[in-house]
């Protein structure tokens, strides 16, 4: 089998090469590595890019609606190496994520396709195998004949490669119950806990399977109830191997196969509420399990909807492997050398915002498939973004980048938890957390019972399951204390362990030394500035009903004067076209307004109570900022990427996730900018802002200029926005306010955020004792960090070091008095 995976791949690569020059000079226009004549549209609830695969000369590439287990309107396409896209006629679509090289018949089964070496397709209908297909797996005693087929909704069969017969194993679940709606729960299935089927790969004598999600109603709100499993089969039985939501199920083999199914590792990925699961199979002795930090919280939620697929895959050559896992929201280096005996060498890479659902390599370039644009944005609603609709179809696009894009995009400061307010043993270690690869490093404990505990540290230094001790800190009844670990600790992975039974938190903290400055990148010059008192803007919307087209309700600002332009649509080709289309004008005037009063800006900062009555504080920027957000003339949050938002809010990006994945808790700045932002949204996989300069317009290849002149709109890639500048701002949560002893403030942003330093003063006649508070992740478990005390009449500066890292900071103070707490980020 070795032979014919090395000639299949070699011949791939061999192939891409030849074609390389071919790609490069196509005349098709793109914007940060996005073609727009490549985007995909169906007419479904969310149109996601399922599968990206090399072969037979072209690329292949499925998309997927969200619950479609008998057929969509989702298409196969083939992609020529100078990138013209053709829609096959034997597309069938459905819900399929599921790929695989078979390479004893030389076919790539992609979605219900089965494509031989001169991509002739034959198609396996859903009537004689039902379901949403969610990955392959070589079968188990006849791989050169068969594969196996697994459905997210557990159904799973067996397929004969040669005449594409199925034979059903177990029944899938969407047979006899049909979901009622795309936002309804998941279905309750019989054979295995969780739900929402993802991986499927196989090895070691058996099959294993993964889930990311839960059924019932309560999956659907909240983010840390049990939820998801992996599972195996050893052609008879099934067995649960863990309770937790896990998504990637692979080996060295990838897309192929394990080259050695008896001795080579399966990998699996998931998370849970703390932080992100790796998992490692050996056949001798089972399944081993690690923590990772976690970059973004969008991926979270019960339900499991927020992930699409996360993937390890090899983006290497066939001389030298190179595997690229993604998992929430980071890049990372994965060794293909990892086995439960040899764990190093996992090392985050940088941090992305886009959706991705599968990725390759190909003619010497990395190609991402995403999830852009959702029309029915689910349960991904908040206040912030009163009325706003989504899209009018639901679209996506593949993002083509550099092989060392993955290295060059946000920091990958991150975090994760092994322990959570939980009941630990005593002298009983926790799961292994990842260690290496960092240069800020601390840790974050808590004691919430009534004896004091000495917590130890260890350090396997080497991957080999050799553990020896760092350090112990004693953490008193009820109390907490921050960690912090030199640069130049060695280590691969870390435990803790505490010397009682006790109820700790055990949380780590990780940062990179944010090496952007704060001048935006030339790609966003044209667009207005915050100074500008006129700049072009206008609402946009995406259209349905097959129209493929972005409308503009154009728009022009002069001081506070806001004047109508009239109506375009950006086309396919990235023309601006002015159109008399008075109804559509009016209806995009209407159900894509900007909200008044989306955020509440105060004195020291802005205010946001959530959709839960929750109350957060941000930083300021600019102070001209306040009067246009007041005047509802800045965009402040939309859907961009699918189920998950964009906040831009008094000049800074945010990324936010949806509320069922703990919403504004677990915020996280992108970058800080200075411009004049009027609207901005997803279309065609491209991120598209309106607010344009339109004298300096010319000057930038990313700003489309209409036919008229009179109308422009920015167009690039949504992770473009880490080149505007790292985050920075101003302000705190208290300035000068009447406050009570011991009552604590609002939790202010801190995370992410590179120098940091703080002023507190009062006007108390004595002095006053102030407490500070962090919060490391966002789920309300505040830690002291700090109290200081401030004289009568004086006030105290303080600079976080680097290790310090927390999401949230709050204050307290040993007395009622008028006192302020103001930090500086920069």
């Amino acid at each position: 089998m070795k032979k014919f995976i090395l000639l299949a791949a070699g011949l791939g690569w061999l192939i891409g090469l030849s074609q390389l020059s071919i790609a490069q000079s196509t005349s098709f226009p793109s914007y940060s590595g996005i073609y727009p004549h490549l985007a995909m549209y169906n007419n479904e609830g969310e149109c996601g890019t399922g599968a990206v695969v090399p072969w037979a000369n072209k690329l292949w590439v499925v998309t997927y609606g969200p619950h479609l287990p008998l057929g969509s309107s989702d298409k196969l396409y083939e992609i020529s190496p100078d990138l013209k896209q053709i829609v096959r006629t034997e597309s069938i679509g459905g819900t399929p994520a599921n790929r695989m090289i078979h390479p004893e018949s030389n076919q790539l089964f992609i979605g219900p396709y089965a494509i031989d070496n001169k991509a002739n397709v034959r198609v396996i209908p859903y009537t004689i195998m039902p379901g949403r297909h969610t990955g392959n797996a070589r079968h188990l005693t006849d791989p050169k004949n068969k594969i196996y087929y697994g459905t997210m909704e557990e159904g799973f069969y067996e397929v004969d490669v040669n005449t594409l017969t199925p034979t059903m194993l177990y029944e899938d679940g969407n047979v006899h119950h049909q979901k009622v709606a795309d936002e309804s729960n998941n279905l309750q299935n019989t054979l295995l806990p969780g739900a929402h089927g993802k991986g499927v790969y196989s090895g070691q004598g058996v099959m294993a399977y993964s889930n990311n999600g839960e059924p019932g109603p309560k999956a659907l709100a909240q983010f840390d109830i049990p939820a998801g499993s992996l599972s195996e089969w050893n052609g008879k039985n099934w067995t649960v191997v863990r309770r937790n939501q896990f998504v990637e199920v692979t080996g060295p083999g990838g897309i192929y196969g394990n080259k050695n199914p008896d001795t080579d590792p399966i990998w699996a990925t998931g998370w849970d509420h703390k932080s992100v699961l790796l998992g490692v199979r050996n056949k001798e002795t089972g399944w081993r399990f690690f923590r990772l930090p976690k970059a973004s919280h969008t991926y979270d939620g019960a339900h499991g909807w927020n992930t699409e697929w996360p993937r390890i895959r090899d983006v290497g050559t066939t001389q030298k492997a190179d595997y690229l896992m993604t998992m929430h929201g980071l890049f990372w280096r994965f060794p293909e050398t990892f086995t439960a005996a040899n764990t190093a060498g996992i090392r985050p890479r940088t941090a992305y915002l886009k959706v991705i659902g599968d990725y390759t390599r190909w003619n010497d370039q990395l190609v991402f498939g995403c999830d852009d644009s959702a029309q029915k944005e689910f349960l991904n609603k908040r206040k912030a973004k009163g009325n706003l609709e989504g899209p009018g179809q639901s679209n996506s696009n593949l993002w083509f980048t550099s092989l060392n894009t993955p290295d060059q995009l946000g920091p990958n400061t991150a975090e994760g938890a092994v322990w959570q307010n939980e009941a630990v043993k005593a002298n009983e270690a926790s799961e292994p957390f990842l260690f290496a690869g960092w240069s800020n490093r601390s840790s974050w404990v808590q004691n919430t019972g009534d004896a004091d505990v000495v917590l130890t540290f260890e350090v396997d230094k080497t991957g080999t399951g050799s553990w020896t001790t760092l350090q112990t800190t004693t953490v008193g009844a009820h109390n907490a204390a921050h960690v912090a670990f030199s640069a130049d600790t060695p280590g691969e992975w870390i435990r803790v362990k505490s010397s009682k039974a006790a109820t700790i938190s055990a949380h780590f903290f990780y940062s990179a030394t944010d090496a952007r400055t704060t001048k935006a990148n030339p790609l966003f010059t044209g667009l207005s500035t915050v100074a500008a008192a006129n700049t072009t803007g206008g609402l946009i919307y995406g259209l349905g009903k097959n129209r493929r087209a972005l409308a503009m309700a154009a728009q022009t600002y002069s001081g506070k004067q806001v004047s109508d332009v009239g109506y375009y649509e950006l086309n396919g080709s990235m023309q601006l076209v002015r159109k008399n289309d008075a109804g559509t004008e009016s209806f995009i005037k209407d159900k894509f307004a900007i909200p008044q009063k989306a955020v509440t800006i105060e004195e020291s900062s802005v205010l946001v109570v959530d959709d839960k009555g929750r109350r957060w504080r941000l930083p300021l920027g600019n102070a001209a900022y306040t009067d246009l957000t007041n005047q509802a003339a800045l965009r402040i949050c939309r859907e961009v990427a699918t189920e998950r938002d964009l906040f831009n809010c008094h000049g800074t990006f945010y990324e936010l996730p949806a509320e069922n994945a703990d919403g504004y808790a677990k915020i996280r700045p992108i970058a800080s900018h200075n411009l004049r932002i009027n609207d901005y949204g997803s279309y065609r996989g491209l991120l598209i802002m309106t607010g344009i300069d339109l004298p300096s317009a010319s000057k930038n290849e990313h700003i489309i200029v209409s036919d008229d002149k009179k109308a422009a709109v920015w167009a690039g890639a949504i992770d473009d926005l880490w080149k505007l500048g790292k985050p920075i701002g101003h302000g705190g949560p208290w300035k000068n306010t009447t406050v009570n002893a011991n009552e604590a403030s609002d939790p202010y942003l801190i995370g992410f955020y590179d120098r940091r330093s703080l002023q507190l003063s009062h006007k108390a006649s004595s002095p006053v004792t102030f407490t500070i508070e962090a919060d490391p992740v966002g789920n309300g478990s505040w830690m002291v960090y700090k109290t200081v005390t401030v004289a009568a009449g004086q006030s105290l500066n303080y600079e976080f070091p680097k290790d310090f890292q927390a999401r949230w900071v709050r204050f307290k103070t040993d007395k009622a008095c008028e006192a302020s707490t103001l930090l500086q980020y920069n």
